[in-house]
């Protein structure tokens, strides 16, 4: 009984309400107290740099990293200690994850040189973490898919051929007294090609609600440039379009060249990105937005149809994170699923699956039901 009233009275926070009368001691009262720092009414960290490099040696102590991140991000939303994080002793203490490299990429313009050093550093650490993760993932995905959509009648070994297919190529060779299909013809996949078969072209939205889709989409632009079987290129925008592309083979470099927040012309983004298309029937083109046009709806209509109509795999992705679709233009939505492109949110560890759908030309609206329901 003792325990479940400690419990509650870690849950309720305290105060004459609460109701459990329960006094905390030691660890107990440090952790209540990290926790009311931020999510108590008369709570706050002040604008003390040490105040808050205490708190976040605290949190770091008593909770795990995967709560520490959680608490840093409602910190900074909640008590705006954005300012703070231009302290390179600031930037030295906190839990290196996603939304933290989002704040720091919004404040790369107004970083002072003392503290670039500390937010690449955080950077770097980030990026490295998810390259661990997601390039493996990626590589085996993407070059699977490059080796089964490159089909030949003369598959090399049994493990190269495509039996659904072979069985469909012989249906007319089915022998009824056997119950079997004698194949006339194998179709198999083909193997070890060093040409460059896909073109990918990532346009990535860069205003402020798209932060953790930026930083993902980069990881992944830089794990894609690095396979030779495919050509690469990296676009982001806001009311202009950068090309990043000759920057993927570091990360870290591409997201310091981005520059979060501003308004969004994706028409001039998609424009720009039909330019880099030079086989549309072996490209996809993925375009990472909430969708909110600020320059020629129809125009971008008319592009992604054209885009369409030429052989282009087009994916749009309303958010490349794991928080789900963040608020987004539905009607422009609507309007590209009329023009048979789903936009939809896609967590990072579906990408690989998503871009082998894609190369595999698989029908992606299919691949949304599936994966979202």
């Amino acid at each position: 009984m003792e325990e479940r009233l400690r419990r509650w009275r870690m849950v309720l926070g305290g105060g004459e309400a609460d109701g459990t009368g329960v006094a905390l001691h030691g660890s107990d009262a440090a952790m209540d107290g990290a926790l009311s720092a931020v999510y108590e009414r008369d709570g706050g960290l002040g604008a003390s740099a040490p105040r808050v490099a205490r708190w976040l040696g605290d949190i770091r102590t008593y909770f795990p990293s995967t709560v520490v991140q959680v608490m840093q991000k409602d910190a900074i939303e909640r008590l705006d200690l954005t300012r703070l994080l231009l302290e390179p002793e600031m930037l030295e203490a906190v839990e290196p994850d996603v939304h933290l490299v989002g704040t720091l990429l919004a404040l790369n313009r107004v970083m002072p040189d003392r503290a670039r050093e500390s937010a690449r550093a955080v950077v770097r650490k980030v990026v490295t973490e998810l390259e661990r993760r997601l390039a493996q993932k990626t590589r085996a995905a993407v070059t699977g898919a490059l080796d089964r959509s490159a089909r030949t009648h003369r598959p090399r070994r049994a493990a190269d051929i495509d039996w659904d297919r072979t069985i469909r190529a012989n249906l007319s060779h089915y022998l009824p007294e056997h119950r079997t299909v004698v194949p006339s013809r194998l179709v198999g996949h083909a193997r070890r090609q060093r040409a460059v078969r896909r073109e990918v072209v990532l346009c990535v939205d860069q205003s402020g609600s798209m932060a953790a889709s930026v930083v993902y989409a980069e990881v992944f632009g830089a794990v894609l440039a690095s396979l030779r079987s495919l050509r690469t290129s990296m676009v982001v925008f806001d009311t202009a379009v950068v090309d990043l592309t000759d920057r993927l083979d570091d990360p870290v470099e591409v997201l310091f060249g981005t520059q979060l927040g501003g308004g969004t012309d994706i028409n001039r983004a998609v424009a720009y990105a039909q330019g880099l298309i030079t086989r549309p029937a072996d490209s996809i083109f993925v375009l990472v937005s909430d969708l909110y046009e600020g320059g020629a709806r129809e125009e971008t209509l008319r592009r992604v149809a054209a885009m369409t109509q030429a052989g282009v795999q087009v994916v749009v992705l309303l958010a490349l994170s794991d928080e789900g679709a963040p608020s987004y233009d539905h009607d422009n939505a609507a309007a590209l699923a009329a023009l048979g492109v789903p936009a939809f949110a896609c967590t990072p560890d579906a990408f690989p699956e998503l871009m082998a759908a894609a190369i595999e030309r698989r029908d992606l609206g299919h691949w949304v039901e599936s994966h979202t329901s």
